[in-house]
């Protein structure tokens, strides 16, 4: 592969998607199988490769991802005044009309859903939003709300999010 290999590919698409991953490679060692499981691979075949194994793997890895052998999860959605939050999905809902969030927006909005009316402190909402950071610029916060708020304005709702300053943010629900 150019530029990246594999196993740097395996570690991106598990950071965002839980799809089956399937190595198949003429590296047969035990170090590269043991990493690519480790980087979040389902199955590592080594080439040379019998096309009828490979078919049953993938639709066994198919099976337990996406067919009768999937979790059936239910789908988390929040609702507050009007609006409907659905965070797998990164849409928020108000009538007829949607809007597309981005992942921090996501959180962002149902934290402050979940918390309504009662406010939430801004180091509550920095510490929700970028727990695995150490430091993070106060003004971070202001500018993922500012865009929260920014959504919520193409919906029609002009004031769904309420800054209490030196205190808290909170959902307005009118």
């Amino acid at each position: 592969m150019p530029q990246y290999d594999g196993f740097y590919w395996c570690r991106q698409i598990r950071s965002v998607s839980t799809c089956p991953i399937i190595f198949i490679s003429a590296r047969s060692g035990g170090m590269d199988q043991v990493m690519a499981l480790e980087y979040g691979a389902d199955d590592y075949i080594t080439k040379p490769l019998q096309i009828e194994v490979l078919i049953a793997k993938i639709r066994s890895q198919l099976r337990r991802v996406y067919g009768e052998y999937a979790a059936q999860t239910e789908e988390k959605i929040v609702q507050k005044a009007g609006l409907t939050l659905y965070p797998e999905r990164l849409e928020l809902h108000s009538g007829e009309q949607s809007v597309v969030l981005t992942r921090k927006e996501a959180v962002l909005l149902e934290a402050l859903m979940r918390q309504h009316p009662r406010v939430t402190a801004r180091e509550e909402l920095l510490e929700l939003l970028w727990d695995e950071q150490t430091y993070v610029d106060e003004n971070t916060l202001n500018v993922n709300v500012a865009r929260a708020r920014k959504k919520l304005l193409e919906l029609g709702v002009p004031d769904g999010i309420e800054t209490i300053r030196g205190a808290a943010t909170g959902c307005r629900s009118e």
